[in-house]
């Protein structure tokens, strides 16, 4: 399969939050606002590549040859969360107004199952080491993507009147649908 395939996928057919919907958790809390967004999903992205390019070789290079294999959610979690502190000490000393406005939910990206799903699709897939990496790139943009929509969306839907039982959460999970249905329309085009 090549590459672009696999990262135009991975964008948009197979989009990690609105098709698979994992790390819906953040991707709703956090959509109010497009800098928050942006900063979210710029963060999601780049824990995803870096998970991917240390477990992948974690997973093949040790845990496989030495029979460890149920060792491997308990290491890739452990990865998972190194990775998230350094994200959030970087963020946090460099850009602190979007730690001001993303801080809390830092940490929740060690929990968050979209990440620890892209190195399981990966492995369950197949993929080699480069093809790993170029999915977790197009699933982290992908992410970035859907959250970006979503926060234009519902900041137009502060000058909606929108009816009182759908406000709040059922507005967002229903636009969260739609788009879910827009995304897989391009399933005839691109698919893995």
């Amino acid at each position: 399969m090549s590459l672009a395939v696999i990262f135009f996928a991975a964008i948009v057919t197979n989009n990690i939050v609105l098709i698979y919907f994992l790390g819906i958790c953040p991707f709703i809390s956090v959509s109010k606002d497009m800098e928050t967004a942006l900063g979210m999903g710029i963060a999601v992205t780049s824990v995803m590549v870096a998970t991917v390019a240390l477990n992948w070789p974690v997973n093949y290079f040790l845990l496989e040859p030495f029979s460890a294999q149920y060792l491997q959610y308990a290491v890739f979690i452990m990865i998972i969360a190194v990775l998230v502190q350094i994200v959030e000490v970087v963020v946090d000393r460099y850009f602190p107004v979007l730690y001001a406005m993303v801080g809390v939910f830092l940490p929740l990206i060690t929990v968050n199952c979209s990440i620890l799903g892209v190195i399981l699709f990966s492995m369950i897939r197949g993929y080699s080491y480069v093809q790993s990496l170029v999915f977790a790139g197009g699933c982290g943009i992908g992410w970035t993507l859907a959250i970006l929509a979503m926060s234009a969306i519902r900041m137009k839907l502060r000058f909606s009147s929108v009816p009182l039982p759908l406000q709040g959460i059922g507005i967002t999970m229903i636009i969260a649908a739609l788009m879910a249905m827009g995304f897989l329309g391009f399933s005839g085009w691109i698919s893995l």
